[in-house]
């Protein structure tokens, strides 16, 4: 067990904290040891702080349920036990920024579920299979915050899974103008119906800052690292727009997609590249990569969240309905885990990823 690195969660508590927790049981690399929550968690036993809160649909992991929950807010003191920490806190922006900060600077690396840190202009925001790259503006960061080993990474949205990797396996025909409407899970708010009893049998067409995210954040994933201003550069295209809707499912967000290229592909070519799509995750074959990252499906009824939601544990993305469009040149359906690859899922895979780049160590 000791040469596994230690792993603090914060913000274990809450829903994106249990899913780390869950996905972190008999995980080869890492264990958790340590669990900050909020003040009023603190110092009861993991079980006893969740109660009856629980929202996984696996059992809590024995191993966890014992332990103490310490204060998110005391810094030191939880930093000292650890090798690194992901962070779920349910805090303000402000707030977020601030104690993310704090514990890269006590050289605790910082792999983060939250948005406040996706646009500071030296933290890398990455999907492994898109942008490892990215991870190479960590040792400008480390210039800034004054750290040897601490720093902060953070993944993207959740809703822009379904849709980014598939424009990224088509890059070479030169996707310029993206029109997306996503259809989100109520998980992504944190939320089962038990809580939510109003979103059974309803769908509500707004969901806080998402529009924004999922028409801004694809393109800070494509960027690059810009070596003489120290930062990510996004990139300037396509250029696209999108609506966020709230639907009565629990796990699972659906796009659906039209696009514009510069140069035409086949169907042929299309879905030929969206099968062949493969990046560093699986060249290094990291724990929690999927085999296949991308699937396509020929039936005209999928993807479907309850046939294909936890394709590759959860970690693939599906598409579907290719078809040339009257307007736009193709659309496509796509789906992805909002709560596994869009969430705790693809952090994980951040700091498999940043073990392998030899940027988590031990202690």
């Amino acid at each position: 067990m000791s040469e596994k690195l230690k792993v603090g969660i914060l913000g274990g508590t809450g829903m994106v904290g249990q899913r780390f927790i869950s996905l972190l049981e008999n995980h080869p690399w890492f264990e958790v040891t340590v669990i900050a929550a909020s003040p009023r968690s603190a110092g009861k036993t993991y079980e006893e702080a969740i109660g009856d809160r629980w929202k996984m649909d696996t059992p809590m992991p024995q191993a966890v349920k014992n332990i103490v929950v310490k204060n998110v807010n005391e810094v030191e003191q939880v930093a000292s036990e650890v090798d690194f920490v992901f962070s779920a806190v349910d805090m303000s922006k402000e707030e977020i920024k601030a104690i993310e900060e704090a514990y890269a600077k006590t050289e605790t690396p910082v792999v983060s579920n939250n948005s406040a840190h996706r646009w500071t202009k030296d933290v890398p925001m990455v999907v492994p299979e898109i942008n490892p790259e990215h991870m190479e503006v960590i040792k400008y960061q480390r210039e800034r915050l004054g750290t040897k080993r601490g720093f902060v990474a953070v993944k993207p949205n959740c809703s822009i899974q379904s849709y980014a990797p598939v424009l990224t396996a088509w890059k070479e025909f030169e996707p310029y103008e993206v029109v997306v409407s996503t259809y989100q899970a109520i998980s992504g708010a944190g939320k089962t119906f038990k809580d939510w009893p109003e979103m059974v049998g309803n769908i509500i067409p707004f969901i806080g800052g998402e529009e924004e995210k999922s028409e801004k954040e694809p393109l800070r994933v494509w960027g690059y690292v810009d070596d003489e201003k120290k930062e990510i550069v996004p990139a300037t295209s396509p250029l696209i727009t999108a609506q966020c809707i709230r639907v009565p499912v629990l796990n699972g967000h659906t796009a659906s997609v039209f696009v514009k290229f510069k140069k035409q592909p086949t169907k042929e070519q299309l879905i030929e590249r969206l099968r062949s799509y493969s990046g560093v995750p699986q060249e290094l074959n990291l724990p929690s990569a999927p085999k296949q990252f991308i699937q396509y499906l020929e039936e005209d009824n999928r993807p479907q969240v309850a046939e294909d939601v936890n394709y590759e544990n959860g970690m693939g993305i599906s598409v579907g309905r290719l078809r040339e469009d009257t307007v736009y040149d193709w659309k496509f359906v796509g789906l992805s885990h909002n709560t596994v690859r869009g969430a705790a899922g693809g952090a994980v895979l951040c700091a498999e990823l940043l073990k392998a780049q030899g940027y988590i160590t031990k202690k």
